[in-house]
């Protein structure tokens, strides 16, 4: 697809559903590990990094108290399909979708 929209970066993520700590309102007994707040952001983080693969991941806390994702990517991925070319969009469309950085 990326051939036919003009070397355009494409994304593709599954819509998916977050319950909060009271989901017994919505008539449910037990909340699902898939819909925590962290499972969906770690499968949202999976789809947009695409055909590579995650290798290690690292959470630094800055002196002011904000956080910041390092993600390790496979580095056999990082010769093709030009990897490296996209992690500024990976970064900016994980941002928009889960307001991390």
């Amino acid at each position: 697809l990326e051939k036919k929209f003009n070397k355009k970066h494409l994304v593709f993520v599954a819509n998916r559903t977050i319950l909060d700590k009271n989901f017994r309102r919505k008539g449910l007994k037990t909340r699902p590990r898939s819909r925590t707040l962290t499972s969906v952001h770690e499968a949202i983080l999976e789809d947009v990094i695409g055909p590579t693969e995650i290798t290690g991941k690292r959470t630094r806390i800055s002196v002011d108290g904000s956080k910041l994702l390092k993600v390790f990517l496979d580095p056999k991925d990082k010769d093709k399909e030009n990897v490296d070319a996209k992690l500024a969009t990976f970064s900016a469309v994980y941002k928009k979708l889960t307001n991390k950085e």
